[in-house]
């Protein structure tokens, strides 16, 4: 079953590029939203975890600040 994954990110941020890469080289489908263009979902990424930095990664609900490699293989199980 594949997981709905979400990433806020902006352009300029290198962990972000980082979480993107390493999703794609996991074949992981992602919705990835650039919080620096976007007002409506940078307000999104602050309610759902009152945090300004990116990345945020939401999957299903487990959210991950930052670029935590063994969170996301762990909650994604690869």
């Amino acid at each position: 079953m594949n997981k709905r994954v979400i990433v806020y990110s902006t352009k300029t941020c290198p962990y972000c590029r980082l979480v993107k890469e390493f999703l794609r080289q996991n074949n992981i489908d992602f919705i990835d939203y650039d919080v620096g263009e976007d007002r409506e979902k940078l307000e999104e990424m602050i309610k759902k975890t009152g945090q300004m930095g990116v990345p945020v990664i939401d999957i299903e609900g487990d959210i991950i600040i930052g670029f935590d490699k063994e969170k996301i293989k762990e909650i994604l199980g690869i």
